[in-house]
């Protein structure tokens, strides 16, 4: 069954802070956050966009471009939720709720890898403009040498998209292997391109340089702290398959190809990673793995928003919050990205929508979930989804466009004109 959640969060009421910040968190009933009617009176979100929003989702799960998926906008503190569809088109699906664990795909990228790769620099441990071989001697070859931390997180490395899946491979360190083998297609830091292999490295950079895995570390400096208790790698470990949005069902015919090669015939991913570089990995990569669920991104969302720190603990400092989600890509690149955020590479234009404004962040994962932040109106939006299944084959980039636009003109009594244009190099 659907459930929906609106909310504002009563800033002078202290006592209640860290409940209302935490959304639909589960609570005993003497702590719940108290629920208010909606209003336009509120000044913060126009409720008649609600049923615009849900109109599409519904719309797009009708026409079986995907099973269900769970909303949560934001601004301000006044918040709408909701849970739609089933997790799959099999009969007797658990419904979606708010509490449903899904799949975050790429978003593994702004979520475990790039704070964890700002938190070390924070610490002194990684210099974010030194290059790649200081760290990993052995990427010295193939045009990788003057790669430097910063390409990698901004997607300006000139590596590959991605790892070949043969010959077969398995394990963090073949992956290690195999990433350092590959030679640039470009000078580092003169081209644009979307990689898997960046945060790859990324990750195993984290390990390196902090002595734990990047699952483990994102867990004690980010999940932990920030009360994001829904959140990690490897979810089986912590949650029933039930809890999980399946992603991926391999067909039945063993002659039949599947679209991941290494998923068994008939061999359904519930709580296993849908990247099969991160499931070779054994579901802890830089780029991919982690699972979370829509109220713990809002309360990432809320941190960044807040300069790095939530509810008196600080996750990551200012200087963090503004390398992450403001211009960083060497300059002469269109493409403009974060160290991690999405702000106007190709991938944007999709979850932005037509009104928010250049200078707004985010990311999509391929799984069918988005975060998306505009600092300039404090509004916010997370849609978790998994258009992934059974097949990989649904295609929801219109939808993306219909939740980025209508989040946008939900925030009451804002003109997004007088909104400056970034600087679009650093």
């Amino acid at each position: 069954m659907a459930s929906i959640h609106f909310t504002r969060r009563a800033s002078l009421l202290a006592a209640l802070s860290a409940a209302l910040l935490a959304g639909c968190t589960q609570m005993p009933a003497a702590q719940q956050a108290p629920v208010v009617p909606a209003t336009a009176s509120q000044h913060e979100l126009d409720t008649a966009r609600f049923a615009q929003l849900d109109a599409a989702i519904d719309a797009a799960i009708g026409e079986h471009k995907l099973p269900g998926a769970v909303l949560h906008l934001e601004r301000n503190g006044v918040v709408y939720e909701k849970g739609y569809g089933l997790q799959s088109y099999e009969p007797g699906a658990a419904g979606v709720t708010p509490d449903t664990v899904f799949d975050a795909a790429s978003l593994t990228k702004v979520i475990a890898t790039a704070p964890s790769v700002l938190v070390l620099a924070e610490q002194g441990k990684i210099d974010l403009d030194a290059r790649l071989v200081q760290y990993f001697p052995e990427c010295a070859s193939g045009g990788k040498q003057a790669i430097t931390i910063r390409h990698l997180l901004t997607h300006t490395s000139g590596l590959p998209s991605g790892l070949p899946p043969t010959p077969a491979w398995h394990g963090s360190a073949a992956a290690h292997a195999l990433a350092c083998s590959l030679p640039v297609t470009n000078p580092p830091g003169t081209l644009f391109r979307y990689s898997d292999v960046n945060y790859v490295l990324l990750g195993q950079l984290v390990e390196k340089v902090s002595g734990t895995t990047l699952d483990q570390f994102a867990q004690q400096h980010i999940y932990t702290p920030l009360k994001m208790v829904d959140s990690g790698f490897q979810p089986l470990k912590r949650f029933q398959p039930g809890q999980i949005a399946p992603t991926h069902k391999s067909p039945e015919d063993p002659n039949q190809r599947a679209p991941h090669g290494d998923v068994a015939s008939g061999q359904l991913l519930q709580g296993v990673v849908h990247d099969p570089t991160a499931r070779r990995m054994d579901g802890v990569a830089g780029s991919a793995g982690l699972f979370t669920t829509a109220r713990d991104l809002a309360r990432y969302a809320r941190m960044l928003l807040n300069g790095g720190q939530l509810d008196g603990v600080r996750i990551l400092s200012p200087n963090s919050v503004r390398l992450m989600t403001t211009p960083q890509s060497p300059a002469g690149i269109e493409a403009v990205r974060g160290m991690g955020m999405d702000i106007n590479s190709p991938y944007a234009v999709r979850p932005r929508g037509t009104v928010f404004p250049v200078g707004s962040f985010g990311h999509t994962g391929f799984t069918g979930c988005i975060l998306w932040i505009d600092p300039n109106s404090h509004t916010f939006y997370v849609f978790l989804s998994n258009r992934v299944y059974p097949d990989d084959k649904s295609n929801v980039l219109p939808l993306y466009t219909q939740l980025g636009t209508l989040a946008a003109q939900a925030a009451l009594g804002f003109d997004y004109a007088t909104v400056q244009p970034i600087a679009m190099a650093r």
